[in-house]
């Protein structure tokens, strides 16, 4: 088994905190709970994550090129 990369380590904190704010945010959009495992939750999440990525590694990594 191959050790995972560190930086993949350190994104999984900022990951989990889109996930929770997608979840918070859809349950607003439609007035009640909604779950993590919701198919538009999922979406949004990874358009976010898609869309901040590249920078997020960067930033991770120590560089500050953009």
């Amino acid at each position: 088994m191959t050790k995972p990369d560190p930086v993949v380590i350190q994104e999984l904190p900022v990951i989990q905190k889109i996930i929770s704010d997608e979840t918070w945010l859809e349950g607003e959009r439609r007035g009640g709970y909604v779950s993590q495992e919701d198919p538009v939750v999922r979406e949004r999440v990874c358009d976010v994550v898609l869309t901040i990525g590249e920078r997020l590694r960067q930033m991770l990594q120590g560089e500050n090129a953009v």
